[in-house]
């Protein structure tokens, strides 16, 4: 069987953000305008009043702090709260695939590959742009590759899942180098009137380069030494837009929404996320004290210092478990590679880690890695 590697790794970060205070003054506002525009309902007992947020609340959830967006035109606006940009034509490469590009190209300098070493693409995301042609089909011409390319979905784990689908390829002699991207334009699915979700995604696009030992040269290249992927059925998040929304005129105006149960996610999905990291380090014989980093899913510091204190048995010490979440936000499946990309220098050779990633389906994607160059 083929030793596979991570041989590099890119992120493209959209330049506009949006700080936590400046979120939660447009939603105060909304909420301001909605209980007025609903006072008597609400006096009568047929609406409920909608509450403030706060930068204290929002930290405290989650330890975000600020978010990058494409657009920022809209979601500001308390009569708007929705990001405002104009739809792209057939002939206009879609925001997706203008974000993987840039990505890819990072990741494809690092490894030292050029778009003629590419045989697979993979683009592996929460959301899919549009549902054909392929949007990794597209990137794969705009980058001049050959080969194959598809599009894939397991919402949060869709990195993981989509890294581990590339290490079958090229085991299976499908594939000799493969990209995956993961571009993750998660604003739009943002309902900017709740309280409880206004804050949490942010845009980014994650990309990787896999391929075979005897063909990298890269200097920091990281590898796969398991893989261990799991899905267990949950309704705890949800995103149900479907290509037959058209069909019922009477479908809920939130169902493009992203939507959670956060305090049965957190109880119910974070023991299958420990189980399966720890049932991958005794498969492989690895310690606790042999991992250097763990690489986990940006979705909130709570889960993330959990799931840490899980696999290690202790504390996390600085630099360990590294966040990247208080600036990028919730990134759907893009979190864990930005930790990766950002903090897998200064270790050496032979050191192991986990990268890791996990959400709605649930799924649970668990990546053993040890430091190959």
């Amino acid at each position: 069987m083929k030793d596979v590697v991570i041989s590099g790794s890119g992120v493209f970060t959209p330049e506009l953000t949006i700080s936590n205070e400046e979120l939660v003054a447009s939603f105060n506002q909304y909420v301001d305008l909605f209980n007025t525009e609903n006072a008597e309902a609400i006096a009568q007992g047929e609406v409920a009043a909608l509450e403030y947020s706060s930068c204290e609340f929002i930290e405290k959830a989650s330890g975000i702090k600020s978010r990058h967006v494409l657009y920022k035109e809209g979601i500001l606006d308390p009569y708007v709260m929705q990001p405002v940009f104009p739809k792209r034509g057939e002939d206009q490469v879609p925001e997706m695939v203008e974000m993987a590009i840039v990505a890819a190209r990072e990741a494809m300098a690092q490894a030292g590959k050029t778009a003629a070493d590419i045989d697979l693409i993979i683009c592996a995301a929460s959301n899919i742009q549009r549902a054909y042609p392929a949007l990794a089909i597209e990137l794969q011409q705009q980058l001049g590759a050959s080969g194959y390319a598809f599009d894939m979905n397991v919402a949060c784990s869709s990195a993981t899942f989509g890294i581990s689908n590339a290490v079958n390829a090229i085991r299976g002699g499908t594939a000799k180098v493969v990209l995956v991207v993961n571009p993750e334009f998660a604003s739009p699915q943002v309902n900017y009137t709740s309280r409880d979700s206004h804050f949490i995604f942010g845009d980014v696009c994650t990309a990787t380069i896999i391929e075979a030992t005897d063909t990298c040269t890269a200097k920091n290249a990281w590898k796969i030494l398991g893989m261990r992927l799991k899905t267990e059925f949950s309704n705890n998040i949800r995103c149900d837009v479907s290509y037959t929304d058209h069909c019922h005129p009477e479908v809920d105006p939130d169902t493009p929404f992203f939507k959670q149960q956060g305090r049965k996610v957190f109880k119910e999905l974070l023991p299958i996320v420990a189980d399966v990291i720890l049932t991958e380090m005794a498969a492989l014989h690895v310690q606790p004290e042999d991992l250097k980093r763990l690489w986990l899913h940006q979705a909130n510091i709570n889960m993330n210092i959990f799931a840490a204190r899980k696999i290690l048995g202790r504390e996390p010490e600085p630099g360990e478990a590294p966040l990247v979440l208080d600036t990028y936000a919730n990134t759907a499946s893009a979190g864990s590679v930005i930790a990766f990309h950002q903090n897998k220098q200064g270790l050496q050779v032979g050191d192991k880690a986990v990268l890791c990633s996990f959400g709605a389906g649930y799924s649970v994607g668990c990546l053993m890695l040890e430091k190959f160059s």
